[in-house]
């Protein structure tokens, strides 16, 4: 840090299990990668390039290699395993996941219909190759999930080889764990919170009030995902308190004797 201050909560050190920074990449240029990384690479854990789209980006192998000698790992968006997925190609997809040596993977089912026991299959296998991450929640505004299913999904999901369950949200942050209005169904995350612990899920938030509701709940080392590149930096500064949305939230209010 460039200078000292007190009474700031105390965050985690990278590699980390709890207070995870997920970012978001939807397409960043190599040159972009270099500045969100020279500027933000400090506070990002790990890097999802968005959906699919890594099928159409320029200059993936580059990208990719850019994240790894920054010691980021990245991993493709889980609407990609649905799309391979879907087409009958789950073998090609494990073959793509070794020729660009990743680590990590994201299994989904928000925009297909897929049988759990088989989702759970999924991510049996790849948890033999990569760390899994899998998400629970779907991209239908129409489908609501109650609590007790999130809860026997996400356990399940876990069991079955899971390292973190991500609670569903979309890049907008208007559907699954959230209202069309962003709103957090803040009795559907508490609910998930008394059977789930808080360090095994991911919350997609990307938006600020999001993320304020989340760290007002849960401390400055909740988990937290689909952040914009360019929010990396604000979201820390509201993990410690060091933006007004949090700033007396921490704040160690002792007065002297």
């Amino acid at each position: 840090m460039n200078y000292t201050l007190n009474n700031l909560p105390e965050r985690e050190a990278k590699p980390r299990e709890r207070g995870f920074t997920m970012a978001m990449d939807k397409g960043l240029s190599l040159r972009e990668v270099e500045d969100f990384i020279e500027v933000a690479g400090d506070y990002v854990d790990i890097v999802k390039l968005g959906w699919a789209t890594s099928y159409v980006v320029p200059n993936l192998e580059k990208k990719l290699k850019i994240y790894r000698d920054a010691g980021i790992p990245a991993y493709l968006g889980g609407t990609l395993f649905e799309a391979f997925v879907v087409r009958n190609q789950f073998d090609d997809y494990r073959r793509l996941l070794d020729k660009f040596n990743l680590e990590y993977a994201e299994i989904s089912d928000g925009s297909i219909d897929m049988n759990h026991d088989e989702k759970c299959n999924y991510i049996r296998t790849l948890a033999e190759q990569v760390t899994v991450l899998s998400e629970v929640g779907s991209k239908d505004a129409e489908k609501i999930i109650p609590p007790y299913m999130w809860i026997k999904l996400m356990q399940a999901e876990l069991d079955a080889g899971a390292w973190k369950v991500i609670g569903e949200a979309r890049e907008g942050g208007n559907v699954g764990l959230f209202r069309s209005t962003g709103e957090v169904r803040s009795g559907l995350v508490e609910e998930i919170l008394t059977k789930i612990p808080f360090e095994k899920i991911l919350w997609e938030a990307p938006q600020k009030a999001q993320q304020v509701w989340f760290i007002k709940l849960l401390g400055a080392n909740v988990n937290l995902g689909n952040i914009a590149p360019s929010e990396v930096i604000p979201l820390e500064t509201i993990r410690l308190g060091l933006r007004g949305d949090t700033f007396t939230h921490f704040l160690d209010m002792e007065k002297p004797c």
